[in-house]
């Protein structure tokens, strides 16, 4: 089995991916043998390259894979991977709005740029929703573990995800998708151990701060920072051996110095952070979770690895079904 992952921006020079198969380690046993982060490239070509290889293929992507339940709510499609894929007909729908009077639901990225009454409220009630909580899915709402996440359509300042799902879903998913290439989307169309088969490529959405607290591990300062990404070392090659993780002497390298001094430094941590979180899933150390909701199976999707709830969930079950197709 491979499994990757790639640490996903909406500027190609910090999209990085780490790359393990899984077979023999030096010493007779099994596990992972992981190399150096690698600039992704073409994805299109990353997947085949992959499958190239002849076994199953498991892509950790940290961007969003989902659409709000209240958002979804309106559309006409059977769920997610149905809209997506009529996504390459529809380019306008990728069109970032300088302002609220242009925002709907065929255009709902918003904002292009710092504007008067640019507040999520405000974005919310453009799109005919109830509230700024209604951007957002469950796998984006606080929990008691961690602080809340972006929402999908969201486009403006650090803590956003929307010009990620944007360069994602324009320029490789959805055109993919609508040509039939190899690609299942986990939790969409199953679990994540039943959908891996040779010749196909399972992509599911991992974030690498949930990877990084399921790994036991925590940063001392900023991942931005070289400094305190070298200091970690000793814990991550900790967490590397735990989740029985060989490493290359090009990626022990890269852990020892702190992934380097420029600025997609952090982006290579992130890839490696992202492939741990996701062999421990594929091996067993965190469970392949999915909350028993319709809503995530089919629309909003989820975080890999993530047991948490978000807060003030108080059932699996807080909104009617989606509407069958």
């Amino acid at each position: 089995m491979l499994a990757a992952h790639a640490d996903w921006s909406a500027d190609p020079r910090k999209r990085w991916v780490s790359v393990a198969r899984r077979g023999r380690l030096p010493d007779g046993s099994s596990g992972w043998r992981a190399e150096a982060p690698r600039p992704v490239g073409d994805p299109a070509a990353l997947v085949r390259a992959l499958l190239a290889e002849g076994a199953p293929v498991a892509l950790g992507l940290d961007l969003p894979l989902g659409l709000p339940r209240a958002y979804a709510a309106r559309r006409g499609e059977a769920g997610f991977v149905a809209f997506l894929r009529a996504l390459a007909e529809r380019p306008g729908f990728f069109a970032v709005n300088a302002t609220l009077e242009t925002v709907c639901a065929e255009r709902p990225f918003y904002p292009a740029r710092g504007v008067k009454g640019m507040t999520r409220a405000a974005h919310a009630a453009a799109l005919g929703l109830g509230g700024p909580e209604a951007l957002s899915r469950w796998c984006d709402r606080a929990t008691a573990e961690r602080p809340a996440g972006a929402p999908v359509f969201w486009t403006l300042g650090a803590n956003q995800s929307g010009k990620a799902a944007i360069a994602a879903w324009r320029d490789w998913l959805a055109p993919a998708l609508a040509a039939g290439a190899p690609l299942r989307l986990w939790p969409f169309e199953g679990g994540l151990h039943a959908l891996l088969a040779p010749g196909a490529a399972v992509l599911a959405e991992v974030y690498p701060a949930e990877a990084l607290r399921h790994c036991g591990l925590r940063l001392a300062g900023s991942k931005r920072a070289q400094a305190a990404r070298r200091a970690l070392a000793p814990a991550l090659r900790a967490a590397m051996a735990a989740r029985r993780v060989a490493p290359s002497p090009a990626l022990a390298a890269a852990v020892a110095e702190g992934f380097g001094a420029d600025a997609a430094g952090e982006d290579r941590f992130d890839s490696l952070v992202g492939l741990l979180g996701l062999i421990g899933v594929l091996d067993g150390a965190r469970p392949d979770f999915v909350p028993e909701d319709p809503w995530v199976r089919r629309w909003e999707g989820w975080v890999l690895g993530q047991t948490a709830l978000p807060r003030g969930v108080a059932t699996e079950h807080d909104a009617p079904a989606p509407a069958a197709a």
